[in-house]
């Protein structure tokens, strides 16, 4: 008969070889859940200025499998083994861009929100057939689009997470919002053009006006109240500290009819829903109040 010290011996043995596979287990999701960073490092020699990355490629693409209203024939784009590839080859200059070359705010804005959408689509096109980003998007363990697909740009990696919250929201201009897009339906319109340098502040205004024109992200109800886009709800405090703030540095773009009522600070607001829906062409974007979830991006 084995011994009281034997059986505690014993015991322990088994509790430390269970505790080591729990952690193995945990170390082992998590490593899965990491990606390789899209792009390359590129030669010290041969970084470049924002300003000089050429985004025409990635223009090509926009015009050939997005219409006009922003939705995304991912079948076809993922279907093509040569117009995937021209999307990693773009990715790829993109990350020959070093920050600390000196670049027009207009070029850093333009390259930055390039970047977000483009390795925004290239991760949708690694899970295709997807019907929604938040399938990607654990919170906890596991993979994580916006947090485990880096791009490389000027040597380091930088998640959508980083170029959203740690670049593009720092540089004060909160009209981003309607043009960065997270694959979904109750994002801002996916322009089917590139952003650029020279045409970047045209390109903000017409997708921002785009934007409030729809009635899924902004509409006055018969009793006056208005019905805006979670997009508000969540960055609002980038616009102004208070609604009248946000919605005076918004009036020029919302509908005539509605810029009056809304820099008025008792106008009651109501957020939408956020319609995390893939933004794909099979479907028609909506034009009315949707209601398919909700969670900060």
């Amino acid at each position: 008969m084995l011994s009281r010290q034997t059986m505690m011996k014993l015991s322990m043995s088994g509790f430390f070889a269970t505790a080591a596979a729990v952690a193995i287990v945990i170390v082992t999701n998590a490593t899965a859940s990491a990606k390789e960073p899209l792009g390359r490092a590129w030669p010290a020699g041969q970084y470049i200025s924002m300003d000089d990355v050429d985004h025409a490629v990635y223009d090509q693409l926009l015009q050939t499998y997005v219409n006009g209203d922003g939705m995304v024939n991912y079948a076809a784009w993922r279907g093509s083994d040569t117009d995937r590839k021209s999307l990693q080859n773009y990715l790829v200059r993109l990350g020959q861009a070093l920050p600390a070359v000196k670049a027009s705010r207009a070029g850093q804005l333009a390259f930055w929100i390039n970047a977000y959408n483009a390795t925004t689509i290239e991760g949708i096109l690694q899970v295709y057939p997807t019907s929604s980003i938040r399938n990607h998007t654990a919170k906890v363990a596991g993979y994580n689009l916006w947090k485990d697909l880096p791009l490389l740009v000027g040597g380091k990696p930088h998640s959508l997470d980083a170029m959203e919250h740690q670049v593009l929201r720092k540089m004060g201009e909160p009209r981003i919002h309607f043009a960065i897009v997270c694959a979904s339906v109750g994002c801002p319109r996916l322009m089917n053009e590139a952003y650029t340098p020279d045409r970047i502040e045209e390109q903000l205004a017409l997708n921002t006006r785009d934007f409030f024109s729809r009635s899924q992200n902004f509409q006055v109800d018969q009793s006056g109240v208005m019905h805006v886009s979670s997009i508000l709800d969540w960055f609002g405090e980038d616009f102004g500290p208070t609604q009248q703030a946000q919605f005076t540095a918004l009036q020029q773009y919302l509908p005539e009819d509605a810029q009056r009522m809304a820099v008025n600070p008792r106008t009651r607001l109501v957020f939408q829903d956020y319609d995390w829906s893939l933004n794909e062409q099979r479907r028609a974007r909506t034009t009315g109040t949707t209601k398919s979830g909700s969670g900060k991006r």
